[in-house]
């Protein structure tokens, strides 16, 4: 690492220009190319994309996104949407819609036929005054442009008048909610400045963390971009990267650049203190990010194409902001030279020479009084915790939909109004796709179809269409719960397991319970599935790589407990504010309602690498501390009070970057975002450094103890070796030196905490 800083120090200018070039470079490549990201949330094999496959067998035109027109009266009671000053006005809109470029074709409920309206599918609801309209694309939500969404949106609202009230909704119009700024962005990276000018005190400084995060992550933002043209990226894939990018790329840098400001205030040079805190802090960013990719790819295992895409953009974030922190940054340390200090640091270092630093202040003391408290403290942090954990006991999984869009976008509000006029069920109806080889099929077919009228859960079912030979109908059944609703979810079962299979015994017949809301629940059960096998890799994992790092039993299970610890009462939080709803809307987050099923997966997985960051920059000077002294309580002692300073910074930088992300507009990335925010801020001020020092205090010696016949066999590595001493520094200061210049018996010193003499 320590050649790799130098050959940087060396050739900074090269390695700027080239790190700007490749931006330059992707950048270019993406906006020529476009984005290609997808909504697809099928899985194959389900039942859902079995019967996907039928519809797209029988009606192969069918391809184009399909979404709504809705408009209500709102003016002189008794004024409906038949009257002829409102048809005439909405058929003029519609009109123009048809023609309008990327739009296929037009279904007005005034050309709705009687037959259609005596089987309870007309599109006008039975008090009159809302009705709604059919729009289907040329193309699928996945390309379909926004600009030409947004005319069709602009054109028919335009028929909007003071008694008249036009809505759109569909996913392809959902295109023209989403945020096209950076606003959250924006707002995360101006907090970290902040944070980083008062915990350096120079404006230099402050901006290499941020200049190297920016970099790294917008040339993986735009290689996202790119990546959608080769394999399937989810359209949250590219903020949730630069979420998550942004947060670990400018801590990463900000441990690099403490320990170069470190090495310079101990007399070192420039290119010395860089190469040194390449070698020690930046060998452990390489280990910590590289856990976060493992931990993120290995949603890879789930064998859902859909989360393939999200790993591996995810991955590169991380990659990149790796590699721009142990490359990028010394070239910019070098091009600052001394000015990473400030000016009173600086006057101060030629005046009295390299002063030796011992942790003083509030980070000693705290230090100090949790080793007098664990018990009480330690109580103190579970019972937090715990009463954190207890909204995840009634978590559920589920795909929200536009009613759980802010109040005040036209897709919730046409989402409202469908609701309040046909009922919830019209805004998720059900496709029950039926095979038939021959006439006892089709008979069955159609009891199967009175069957559907009389089940509870159904408000209405539309008469089976076929396709050529009539080997293919579809019947429509409108539940009578909204779709992300726990009651179609029931009701989707009751289909499947009990109403279906009745009707198929004794016949070939093979039936199928598609449509977007069958879809949704097949992926979440897919992912539920999964999730115990996935959570106990992620854990074990993490378990393995402590044990070797720190060669003992009690890190590794302790880190267990915080990992789930973390992972439960982050789930807590979102489940409050999501689905029970307390401060969505006052929030701009929109109604409550179920949490996204590949959130926890996600969640999980970029947790995990999280918490190791914290758990590795802590420990491993605890570690360091208990193999030079053998004594528990100064390795505690003085671990905590060494790290904590910078493990709260950076833990203040990512939960503000998080929390940015909240205005981004997007239901999926604020549940990312708060997610991720109450996890750093649990993990960093109440398990690192208040459970897990109370608990290593409490447990003594036995926190670092391995078998013999283990220890024998585990391999051995170092995260971050001991920091080299410069030989000026050791004359100044009287330290002896082993040949490799590290200092001799650094641990067994006086106690930096209880005799800062």
């Amino acid at each position: 690492m320590a050649v790799l800083a130098r050959w940087c120090l060396h050739r900074r200018l090269a390695v700027i220009v080239l790190w700007l070039a490749a931006l330059a470079g992707v950048s270019t490549a993406a906006a020529l190319t476009g984005s290609a990201y997808s909504q697809n949330y099928s899985v194959p094999g389900t039942e859902s994309d079995k019967a996907a496959a039928l519809l797209r067998e029988a009606f192969p035109g069918r391809t184009g996104d399909t979404d709504t027109i809705v408009w209500h009266t709102t003016g002189t009671k008794g004024t409906t949407v038949r009257a002829a000053s409102v048809e005439q006005r909405m058929t003029g809109a519609l009109d123009k819609v048809a023609g309008l470029p990327g739009v296929g074709s037009v279904t007005s409920p005034y050309t709705v036929d009687a037959a259609a309206e005596a089987d309870g599918t007309a599109q006008i609801s039975p008090d009159g005054r809302t009705a709604y309209a059919t729009v289907t694309f040329d193309a699928s939500t996945d390309h379909l442009k926004a600009s030409e969404v947004q005319r069709v949106v602009d054109t028919a609202k335009a028929a909007s008048s003071s008694d008249l009230q036009v809505e759109l909704g569909g996913d392809g119009i959902g295109l023209t909610e989403q945020s096209t700024g950076h606003l959250s962005e924006i707002i995360g990276i101006a907090v970290a400045a902040v944070v980083l000018l008062f915990a350096f005190g120079s404006v230099a400084a402050m901006c290499l963390p941020i200049a190297t995060a920016v970099v790294g992550v917008g040339t993986a933002y735009m290689g996202i971009q790119l990546l959608g043209h080769l394999m399937t990226v989810a359209d949250f894939a590219p903020m949730l990267g630069t979420l998550i990018g942004l947060g670990v790329g400018i801590d990463y840098a900000l441990f690099i650049v403490t320990r170069h400001r470190r090495g310079l205030r101990r007399g070192l040079s420039v290119q010395q203190a860089a190469e040194c805190a390449v070698a020690t802090s930046g060998r452990a960013v390489v280990f910590a990010g590289g856990t976060v990719c493992v931990a993120v790819l290995g949603l890879l295992a789930l064998g859902l194409s859909f989360l393939n895409g999200v790993a591996i953009a995810a991955s590169l974030t991380v990659l990149l902001t790796v590699a721009a922190s142990v490359t990028l940054l010394p070239a910019l340390l070098g091009v600052i030279g001394e000015r990473a200090l400030s000016k009173r640091e600086r006057r101060r270092l030629a005046e009295h020479g390299p002063i030796p630093e011992l942790p003083t202040g509030l980070a000693a003391r705290w230090s100090a009084f949790v080793e007098r408290h664990p018990k009480l403290l330690a109580g103190v942090a579970a019972a937090v915790m715990l009463v954190l954990a207890v909204p995840t006991l009634s978590l559920r999984l589920g795909t929200s939909d536009q009613g759980n869009d802010p109040a005040t976008s036209t897709t919730r509000k046409a989402y409202d109004m469908i609701a309040e006029g046909f009922g919830p069920g019209v805004n998720g109806p059900l496709q029950i796709v039926a095979q038939t080889s021959n006439a006892a099929d089709r008979v069955a077919a159609d009891e199967l179809t009175d069957t559907l009228r009389t089940t509870p859960g159904v408000a209405s079912v539309t008469a089976g269409s076929t396709q050529g030979a009539g080997d293919i109908e579809v019947i429509t059944v409108v539940p009578t719960s909204s779709p992300q609703s726990q009651a179609t979810s029931d009701l989707i079962d009751h289909l499947r397991h009990d109403v279906i299979p009745r009707a198929e015994q004794g016949t070939s017949l093979q039936v199928y319970v598609g449509g977007e809301t069958a879809g949704y629940d097949d992926f979440a059960a897919v992912l539920v599935g999964k999730l115990p096998l996935f959570g106990g890799v992620v854990i074990a994992l993490g378990g393995v790589l402590l044990l070797v790092a720190f060669r003992s039993l009690g890190i590794p299970l302790k880190a267990a407990l915080m990992n789930m610890a973390a992972v439960a009462s982050s789930f807590g939080v979102v489940v409050a504010i999501f689905q029970w709803g307390w401060g969505s809307e006052l929030m701009g987050l929109g109604r409550a309602g179920p949490i996204e099923p590949f959130l926890p997966v996600i969640m999980l997985s970029v947790l995990f690498g999280l918490s190791m960051d914290y758990q590795v920059f802590l420990v491993s000077r605890m570690y360091e501390e208990w193999l030079a002294t053998r004594d528990n309580r100064r390795a505690v002692r003085v671990g905590l009070a060494e790290t904590s300073r910078v493990i709260n910074s950076a833990a203040v930088i990512m939960i503000s970057v998080f929390l940015a992300f909240v205005l981004s507009g997007d239901r999926t990335i604020a549940m990312f975002g708060i997610g991720l925010a109450a996890a750093v801020a649990l993990d960093a001020f109440v398990l690192r450094t208040l459970l897990v020092p109370a608990l290593m205090h409490l447990l003594g010696g036995a926190n670092w103890w391995l078998p013999a016949w283990l220890d024998r066999r585990l391999p051995r590595i170092g995260i971050e070796p001991p920091e080299e001493v410069h030989p000026a520094v050791a004359a100044e200061f009287g330290v002896q030196t082993e040949p490799n210049g590290r200092a001799a018996g650094a641990g067994a010193e006086a106690d930096p905490i209880r005799d800062p003499g």
